[in-house]
C-alpha cells in the first residue's frame, strides 16, 4: 500500500472467507509507508483505522494490520450474515475495539438460523456494543461518516458514506448487480427503493466498495445496473 497525499482518506481491503467477502479498513493518510512490515512499539506509531465487516479469521486480520502499523479503532457491520461477521468477535477481543450495527439488524446478529451460519455448520452470533439509527453520524479513527439504512438484502442492511466520496455498500449494491433477496428478511422491492432513495442521490463520482466483487461508482451503476 503506497502512501497518498497526507490527510486524504484511504481504503484498504482484505478478501476472506468461504464466499470471498471483501473486508475494508479506512484511515487517514499520515505519511507512513504501510506497504512494508513494521514493528511499532509505541502507541503513537500506529495509524488508527475503522474496520468494516470482519468476515473471517479475526486473528489474521489483527496480525496483518498490526505488522503494517495499523490499529483498529472501531468495527462496523453492514449486515450480520455469517460471511460478514465471522471474524468480528475475535477481532474485538484482540483490539478492544467496539462493534456497531444498524438497529434493525438485531435479529440477524442473534439468530444463527436467520444469519445463515447454521446452514454452513458453524453457528455464529454477535453482540454489538451499540446499535445505531438510520442517519447516525459516526466518528472513529479521526474520520466522520454516516450510516445509511438500506434494507432489502436483510431487514437491517446498511451502508456507510464518507463525504470524501467513499461508500462501503456491503451486499446492497454490487458492480452491475445487487444483493440477493431470497434469504430470510430479504425484499427486492425494498432493496431497489433503498438504492434509489439512499444511494443514487449521492454524487456520481462516489466510489462504491461492495461486499463482494470489484469496486464501482454511483454514476456507473445509475447508468448500467440492470437490476435498478
Amino acid at each position: 500500500m503506497k502512501n497518498n497525499k497526507i490527510g486524504t482518506v484511504a481504503v484498504g481491503s482484505m478478501c476472506l472467507g468461504m464466499v470471498q467477502t471483501n473486508c475494508y479498513f479506512v484511515f487517514i493518510e499520515d505519511g507512513k509507508d504501510h506497504s512494508v512490515s513494521t514493528d511499532p512499539h509505541k502507541e503513537e506509531d500506529y495509524t488508527p483505522v475503522v474496520f468494516f465487516d470482519p468476515a473471517d479469521k479475526g486473528e489474521l486480520i489483527y496480525r496483518e494490520l498490526d505488522k503494517r502499523g495499523f490499529k483498529v479503532d472501531a468495527i462496523y457491520l453492514t449486515h450480520a450474515h455469517f460471511d460478514h461477521i465471522g471474524g468480528a468477535d475475535e477481532l474485538r477481543k484482540l483490539t478492544g475495539a467496539k462493534i456497531y450495527a444498524y438497529e434493525n439488524e438485531k435479529r440477524l446478529c442473534e439468530d444463527p438460523e436467520y444469519n445463515l451460519s447454521a446452514d454452513y455448520g458453524r453457528s455464529i452470533t454477535i453482540k454489538p456494543d451499540g446499535f445505531l439509527p438510520d442517519g447516525a453520524e459516526c466518528e472513529s479513527a479521526g474520520l466522520k461518516f454516516k450510516l445509511l439504512a438500506t434494507p432489502g438484502h436483510t431487514e437491517g442492511s446498511c451502508c456507510f458514506y464518507f463525504e470524501d466520496g467513499i461508500l462501503i455498500s456491503g451486499d446492497t449494491l454490487f458492480e452491475s448487480s445487487v444483493g440477493r433477496t431470497d434469504f430470510p428478511g430479504g425484499s427486492m422491492s425494498e432493496l431497489v427503493r433503498s438504492c434509489h432513495d439512499k444511494l443514487f442521490v449521492l454524487p456520481d463520482d462516489t466510489k462504491v466498495y461492495p461486499g463482494h466483487g470489484d469496486m464501482t461508482t454511483i454514476g456507473y451503476e445509475k447508468q448500467n445496473n440492470p437490476f435498478l
